[in-house]
């Protein structure tokens, strides 16, 4: 399942407004946030199990209406946070769908397991030596 050769533009769609924090004149008559919605659910694009896997692994960037939801507001210029946006959105459908290795268990080796008892003993006996009897 590899997304990559896929191209969403005709299913975006953007809204802007004006950046919140410092800035002076410019964050307060210039709308330069973008947000970048995507329909998920309703997306011609993508095959049912795709959306499912993206459902499942953004969901904490998924409205309840299935819409994803990126926002940039980084940039002093609309077309720059646009572009962010764009770029944060297909990292986003790429890290979806790579899959991640199962871990084989594994046991420590004869000699790992002696190096650590043996610089334990040397530690107690260094310890050992510290204390003063009185």
């Amino acid at each position: 399942m590899n997304i990559k050769g896929i191209q969403f533009e005709p299913e975006f769609t953007f809204k802007t407004s004006r950046s919140g924090g410092a800035g002076g004149q410019n964050v307060n008559k210039v709308s330069t946030k973008v947000e970048l919605d995507f329909d998920v659910i309703k997306s011609q694009l993508l095959s049912e199990e795709q959306k499912a896997v993206i459902l499942e692994k953004l969901s904490h960037k998924i409205t309840k209406d299935g819409i994803l939801q990126v926002v940039s507001q980084t940039e002093r210029n609309q077309l720059g946070n646009k572009e962010i946006v764009i770029k944060k959105f297909y990292e986003w459908m790429n890290n979806c769908f790579i899959v991640k290795k199962k871990r084989r268990p594994t046991k420590p080796s004869r000699s790992s397991k002696e190096k650590r008892l043996t610089s334990k003993k040397r530690d107690a006996d260094i310890k050992k030596l510290r204390k003063k009897d009185w």
